[in-house]
């Protein structure tokens, strides 16, 4: 039922739809352009994997799963080549079992990720830029590495500082919609984890909407999630809503990558996204016949014209909707 440990991320496939590059400046060779399946793969690990694999995890409290650098690290004491350490990750993710797992600890407190539906090659880009180039990790991680047998642990890989450009209004709201699902996302799992499914769906019901508009307020932006097949009435999408949702599902229907959705509305920017399915959201928005009865039950009590059900896999639950003012 926990089913946790996710090794990328529980929601979202990233398309960066911008033509700018991120320049980097390495330590050894002044400012270099990072080559563009690297640039992608960071791109990827930190909008997907940190929302469970967060490098700012504390190491006893609060984590979902272990950090990224952990990964890392695990595999590189198998793998030095890179070839192979992307082929080993790429053989997890596409056949996530206990067997298959490298990481008994992980295993044994977060439990195996659920298998998740990835676009070409972004599994492998992730994998690849982990094996050349050094990744964040939480302050505590060298030292717990090294008391588990590693001394004089060092990580390898090159090291990089981003110079970012000026974000574009894809990249904002994308920044907007990623840090509420995090905030959702690590609560919701936690709360599974703990509590279990049916509590979970209480959390839903009671948080997810003030939690969402604390967000909002945050960023000074309008923050939402809407559905064709809606839970919440308060998440009904409305029609200019509706297209962008068909839109979506065509692009998952056809194994694409989807890409964020901008219309300039005078002042302001109407950003759209979606959120697709995975194992995990099917215990609640499954096919009747895969959600167990107390749930559909409890569900029903809480939401009695409960209409979001019937999903498979990697198909649109809904869309985040946020607007949000031009820059000056």
């Amino acid at each position: 039922m926990k089913n946790l440990l996710l090794f990328f991320s529980v929601f979202f496939l990233l398309s960066c739809n911008s033509s700018k590059k991120d320049k980097y400046e390495s330590v050894e060779t002044d400012k270099v352009q990072i080559d563009t399946i690297a640039h992608r793969g960071k791109k990827l690990m930190e909008t997907h994997c940190y929302l469970c694999h967060s490098p700012n995890a504390e190491e006893n409290e609060g984590r979902i799963a272990p950090p990224m650098i952990a990964v890392k690290s695990r595999y590189l004491m198998d793998y030095d080549s890179k070839e192979d350490f992307v082929k080993a990750i790429l053989s997890f993710v596409e056949n996530p079992t206990e067997e298959n797992a490298k990481m008994h600890g992980a295993v044994r407190n977060f439990e195996v990720m659920p298998k998740q539906v990835f676009p070409d090659h972004a599994v492998a880009q992730i994998a690849d830029f982990m094996f050349d180039y050094q990744i964040e990790e939480p302050e505590w991680f060298a030292a717990h590495w090294q008391g588990h047998g590693h001394e004089n642990w060092e990580q390898p890989g090159k090291k990089v500082v981003v110079i970012e450009p000026p974000k574009s209004y894809e990249e904002i709201g994308l920044e907007y919609a990623l840090a509420t699902k995090k905030l959702l996302g690590e609560n919701l799992m936690q709360t599974i984890q703990k509590q279990g499914t049916l509590e979970a769906l209480a959390f839903c019901n009671i948080q997810a909407m003030p939690l969402t508009d604390s967000m909002s307020t945050k960023y000074n932006a309008s923050i939402k999630r809407v559905s064709d097949k809606n839970r919440n009435p308060n998440n009904k999408a409305n029609a200019e809503e509706l297209v962008y949702i068909e839109q979506f599902k065509k692009v998952l229907a056809a194994k694409e990558e989807p890409k964020p959705v901008i219309v300039d509305k005078g002042e302001k920017v109407q950003f759209y996204y979606p959120i697709p399915t995975n194992t995990m959201c099917l215990q609640c928005h499954g096919k009747p016949k895969d959600i167990k009865p107390e749930v559909r039950a409890k569900t029903l009590k809480i939401y009695p014209k409960d209409i979001a059900i019937g999903y498979g896999e990697n198909e649109v639950r809904g869309i985040w909707s946020i607007t949000f003012d031009k820059k000056k």
